[in-house]
């Protein structure tokens, strides 16, 4: 009996012993070996990297070229819009009782035939306006015989008579409403609207 006493005690001292030694015992740390990097490793990287570096300034370059171009467009479409606006706003006057084109008229009938000629596919409406002095039919008659000497300039200068088509509003629609020659001089007119 005194034999399972004594081997109890010893196991009841040397295990909790033992379990300390084991837990206190150090870990051993295994290290991996450094990563060596070739000399063609580092070429591929590099080449990749140059690769992507070259990508970019390409997609940098196309982004360009399209802002560029969106401006190019932009800008034509204002020159075109200008050029219409000069065409619409730039009426030529006549003489008093006259409809003969003078030589301002016909330089202005000039640019409005090139204008007309680089876009074909405007037809254009030409206005005949007169003073508030003579009677309504006078004027009228009057507003119509300038419209068509403004049509016949334009026709002589190579614009298709099928794209041109005239107006007398005679003494209807001033453009100032005076009572002067300062305001007949500015009604006497042809004027020009895009259909």
């Amino acid at each position: 009996m005194r034999r399972k006493l004594w081997i109890s005690l010893v196991l009841l001292l040397v295990i909790p012993g033992v379990l300390c030694i084991a837990s206190c015992a150090k870990k051993a740390v295994i290290s991996e070996p450094a990563e060596v990097v070739s000399a063609e490793d580092e070429a591929a990287i590099k080449a990749a990297a140059e690769t992507a570096e070259r990508a970019q300034q390409e997609k940098l370059a196309r982004q360009r070229a399209i802002e560029e171009q969106r401006l190019k467009e932009k800008q034509a479409m204002r020159e075109k819009m200008a050029a219409r606006n000069m065409f619409i706003n730039e009426d030529i006057h006549f003489d008093f009782d006259k409809y003969n084109l003078l030589s301002m008229a016909q330089q202005i009938l000039q640019k409005k035939a090139d204008w007309l000629w680089n876009n074909p596919d405007v037809s254009v409406i030409i206005e005949g306006h007169c003073d508030e002095r003579g009677t309504n039919e006078y004027n009228l008659a009057l507003g119509d015989r300038r419209a068509e000497s403004a049509k016949a300039y334009l026709v002589d200068l190579g614009i298709a008579r099928s794209r041109l088509t005239t107006v007398s509003y005679g003494e209807e629609r001033p453009v100032d409403p005076g009572h002067n020659e300062v305001a007949w001089a500015k009604n006497r007119r042809a004027h020009f609207e895009v259909e």
